[in-house]
């Protein structure tokens, strides 16, 4: 009987192209993963590696052997799922989280992982949603909470929330009463997601209407720098309500009512279609079981943001 440890090292070696970068994956050393593949070569009478070249390649045999290891590999992970105690269910979660969620439901996302799973382990990576990309294509991240969906093959993606933008700033800023067009907020820095996200390169193209003057953008990678610059007056910033709710109430930050709405930030549930992890699933479905929560436990960001921004408009109205 072939040992499913052998067969993991032999698929993250095809995956990751060495036995180095395998090693690092399972959390091994090379020579482990190299006696692995040779006891499973032993086992088969087969070479299943070209080792000539700089990146290992699969022998004609070990293309064969590959869907089969990854197929029981998977198998596996769903018996662990359907069978296994949560109480004594061991393993690492590798989490790549973008900043918006963990500044709404992600903690709660942790701490019902825990209650359940006292004994996994859970590295989380907080990036933009490119980099989270990049970390689920190279297997760096087991699942992903981000934009998307990831447009690749081998990746599966799953709707998961979706959050209203819009325009914010400091009450201490001297803005135009009512509305406000694109002109009127082109007077002032944008302050919003880094320049190469989605949501920026769609508000850089709004700013790009003939008349309008250069827009000074200030892209940033972190939420929390962003707030605290729109708190210090620096400019306007495009973010979502649903992560300053407290500086909303406390009147720290308001919202700017304008002509052009703001593009929504939709947010995915992406993993690797092949993954091997009995914890992918587990996880995917809490934070599902978390959003449909909040959804139905209160109103929805959109509603809540339609309301304030119409409360906002009918202020404007009465000081003007």
């Amino acid at each position: 009987m072939l040992d499913l440890k052998n067969l993991e090292a032999f698929v993250w070696i095809a995956r990751l192209g060495g036995f180095r970068a395998a090693a690092g994956r399972l959390n091994t050393t090379q020579p482990a993963i190299s006696a692995r593949i040779a006891q499973l070569e032993k086992e088969l009478g087969v070479q299943l590696f070209n080792r000539g070249t700089r990146r290992v390649t699969l022998t004609l045999k070990g293309m064969e052997l590959l869907d089969h290891a990854e197929r029981m590999l998977t198998l596996q992970a769903e018996l662990v799922h359907a069978v296994a105690e949560s109480t004594t269910l061991r393993g690492l979660i590798r989490l790549g989280v973008a900043e918006t969620i963990v500044h709404t439901w992600l903690s709660r996302l942790i701490e019902r992982l825990h209650n359940r799973f006292p004994l996994v382990s859970l590295e989380i990576e907080v990036d933009t949603s490119i980099h989270l990309r990049n970390g689920l294509l190279a297997h760096d991240l087991d699942i992903a909470f981000m934009l998307g969906p990831v447009a690749e093959p081998d990746m599966r993606n799953e709707a998961l929330s979706s959050y209203p933008m819009a325009w914010v700033a400091s009450p201490s800023l001297d803005l135009p009463a009512g509305r406000l067009g694109l002109a009127d907020l082109a007077r002032y820095p944008v302050i919003t997601f880094s320049r190469q996200t989605k949501p920026s390169v769609a508000i850089q193209q709004m700013f790009k209407r003939p008349g309008l003057p250069p827009l000074r953008f200030y892209g940033n990678s972190s939420l929390a720098s962003i707030v605290r610059m729109t708190l210090d007056g620096i400019g306007i910033s495009a973010i979502p309500p649903a992560v300053i709710e407290r500086e909303l109430a406390e009147g720290l930050l308001r919202l700017i009512p304008a002509e052009d709405p703001l593009p929504d930030l939709d947010f995915t549930i992406c993993h690797p279609v092949d993954s091997d992890n009995p914890l992918v699933p587990i996880v995917a479905d809490m934070a599902l079981e978390i959003v449909r929560a909040q959804r139905h436990g209160a109103p929805t960001d959109k509603r809540r943001l339609s309301q304030t921004i119409k409360n906002e408009n009918l202020t404007d109205r009465t000081d003007a």
